[in-house]
């Protein structure tokens, strides 16, 4: 096995040996309990019904397992999901430098653009398995209560976003790139936790920094004489995962805020690159 890869896997080892990357996982599953209970009670599942008639969609042929996985992504991993992110990224970097463990590392004849690549791919894999494993145990836990049959209702007043697909064959495919999109835009949050990591500040203020700059992005977009400008937003561009769910997909509405979204990404890792560089970790 190729050197790089047996540094990798050092990586995630001492990722996944801290107990605070697992508290995102437990309280996405009692999260998931929580909702598919409350989902469950007359008055929740009357409100649902309400909602899927005004639309024109049967409650028996639309409130489904795709359905409720779809709503817990949609509402859950935004602002639930997020910090979590940025307190496993905003550890990443700040931590070891902290603790000291930096200079035993940076002692070795390794250089420091490639411990840094390591420890960003190692922040890239923990999001986007994150991402899918909300995705699968809540998918998991809605074909227990609710049955694996049925069709996806998709209703978002923020993005403009209304679609029903009748079957599962349908509706399943789009669940699947639906929840490789959220992936992919969540890494942008962790890109900015791991930006703020490599400069000279605790774990614990990149982690509340880069959770101020996603929440004033949401906030900011929700005057109104900045609607009119919403589509240049971070979190805006993030959401756009959404219209992979329309009944009818325009490709190029999706692929052009995912580019700006990986070069932002690209820009930021370049950015805590040249803080990371010029740091001096031997006093």
């Amino acid at each position: 096995m190729p050197l790089f890869f047996i540094q990798l896997l050092g990586e995630l080892r001492k990722l996944y040996a801290r107990r605070r990357t697992y508290i995102g996982y437990v309280v996405f599953l009692v999260f998931e309990l929580v909702l598919l209970g409350v989902f469950k009670l007359e008055k929740s599942q009357d409100s649902m019904r309400q909602l899927l008639e005004t639309n024109g969609a049967m409650f028996e042929t639309y409130y489904t397992s795709l359905t409720v996985t779809y709503w817990v992504m949609s509402f859950s991993m935004f602002l639930l999901g997020s910090i979590f992110f940025a307190l496993v990224s905003g550890d990443i970097v700040a931590k070891e430098a902290e603790d000291g463990n930096l200079r035993l590392v940076l002692a070795r004849p390794i250089s420091r653009l490639r411990v840094l690549i390591l420890k960003y791919i190692a922040t890239l894999i923990y999001t986007f398995s994150f991402v899918i494993f909300v995705g699968i145990t809540g998918y998991g836990m809605s074909v227990a209560a609710l049955g694996w049959d049925g069709g996806l209702f998709i209703w978002n007043l923020k993005m403009q976003t209304f679609a029903l697909f009748p079957t599962f064959g349908e509706g399943f495919p789009r669940i699947v790139i639906s929840a490789i999109l959220i992936g992919i835009s969540m890494c942008t949050l962790s890109s900015i936790a791991f930006c703020l990591s490599c400069f000279k500040m605790k774990p614990a203020t990149a982690t509340i920094a880069s959770l101020s700059i996603l929440f004033l992005d949401m906030i900011l977009q929700e005057f109104p004489f900045i609607k009119p400008y919403e589509e240049y937003f971070i979190t805006f561009k993030m959401s756009t995962w959404v219209y992979a769910l329309r009944e009818e997909v325009d490709w190029a509405s999706i692929a052009q805020p995912y580019t700006f979204l990986m070069a932002l990404n690209l820009t930021l890792f370049t950015i805590g690159w040249l803080s990371f560089s010029s740091r001096d970790f031997k006093t």
